[in-house]
């Protein structure tokens, strides 16, 4: 029988931080990298010798980066572990510490993201396929949003709608990559990328970093971390591609893996007060808000326009400005998605404060190919 975090001791988020994510730069990314750790680490108030182990989530830097990275904190001899597993690199980080020190065999450890370009290049299969050359994800995502529109009697334009909320949000969070409001005019005169897609309805891909520490409750009463500003992670959830339509293949995992990460925590969709979703693209907050089971198809368009998903709304959905404002690094997404629900749950989110914000679930998709979701409670 499989075992959950529930199952196992509890675990918590107990510091969090950030290097600003942003266009391409001369800055190293050991630099980048050293930023968020010492800011989380900052954040709990704890030594680096206290972590007792490291995950580190990229996507495009090669192999082993962590090693020089964090050798400028003080080798301590404790395990390091490099994971890349395309967006979600970072989810896939933050997981396997969570399972580290639920199962027990750490108290303390450190999961962080940092990427900066060259772009990632997927492996040669050595195998053609006669749409690689026509079909890129822009082209991909802009036949999905022509797709919804037509489905749902709704306009291009509506979608766009997502891009006017999630830069208002990140105009507000000194950690984002775009930090301008923008109108919905100014979302749809933008340079065309495919199809009604500009380039501001699709996520910058820059550089950035973020971390957070992971803790079990005996590390917190031995390090007297304060226990006030502890978020507890409530359900970690993961899975792949299954069969079922390609061009959907996302929704379809989204689906799937948000249902077992609820049940898990023991809670539905209407529990959740702030969500942090993988939109690079506009259309794909829609499909995965209808997806999970927040509206019923179609639905979700009439709720953004209601301004449910604005912060102080129904629920607040990507209140850092999302891969659309916060911006896309790979490796450090997933990450920064889970520092700012802990955030958020703290109450510590400022002008981005959502109120009363007690319950969020931070979901990433990885090229399609899988995805993750985790769910965090305020004890």
């Amino acid at each position: 029988m499989a075992k959950f975090l529930k199952d196992l001791r509890p675990v918590y988020v107990v510091g969090i931080g950030w290097h600003r994510y942003q266009p391409l730069s001369d800055t190293p990314y050991v630099t980048l990298g050293l930023g968020a750790i010492r800011q989380a680490l900052t954040d709990a108030r704890i030594a680096w010798s206290d972590v007792e182990s490291s995950y580190i989530g990229t996507g495009r830097l090669g192999m082993a980066s962590g090693r020089p990275m964090l050798k400028h904190l003080g080798d301590t001899g404790r395990p390091l572990v490099h994971i890349e597993n395309a967006s979600a690199s970072g989810s896939a980080a933050f997981r396997h510490a969570c399972i580290e020190v639920a199962a027990g065999i750490s108290d303390l450890s450190l999961a962080a993201g940092v990427d900066k370009p060259p772009p990632a290049q997927r492996p040669k299969t050595g195998i053609d396929s006669l749409a690689d050359d026509f079909i890129v994800p822009f082209t991909h995502f802009a036949l999905l949003t022509n797709e919804y529109a037509q489905k749902h009697g709704v306009e291009p334009e509506d979608i766009a709608l997502v891009a006017v909320k999630n830069h208002r949000n990140g105009s507000l969070n000194a950690n984002a990559h775009r930090q301008q409001e923008r109108s919905l005019e100014e979302i749809l005169s933008g340079k065309r990328v495919s199809g009604t897609l500009t380039t501001l309805q699709c996520c910058p891909v820059g550089e950035g970093a973020a971390a957070v520490i992971i803790a079990s409750e005996d590390a917190i009463k031995r390090l007297s971390i304060d226990a006030r500003r502890v978020v507890r992670v409530s359900a970690s959830a993961a899975s792949s591609e299954r069969p079922g339509p390609h061009a959907t293949v996302d929704a379809v995992i989204t689906q799937a893996t948000i249902a077992d990460a609820l049940q898990q925590a023991g809670l539905t969709p209407k529990d959740l007060d702030v969500l942090e979703l993988h939109d690079a693209f506009t259309v794909e907050e829609l499909e995965y808000i209808e997806a999970m089971g927040i509206c019923q198809p179609g639905h979700a368009i009439h709720l953004l326009k209601d301004h449910a998903f604005d912060i102080g709304g129904q629920i607040a959905v990507s209140p850092s400005g999302g891969l659309i404002a916060m911006g896309h690094p790979l490796g450090p997404t997933g990450i920064g998605q889970i520092g700012e629900i802990a955030m958020q749950l703290r109450g510590g989110a400022g002008a981005r404060q959502h109120k009363g914000a007690k319950i969020g679930l931070a979901h990433m998709v990885g090229l399609g190919a899988v995805c993750y979701a985790h769910v965090l409670i305020k004890p």
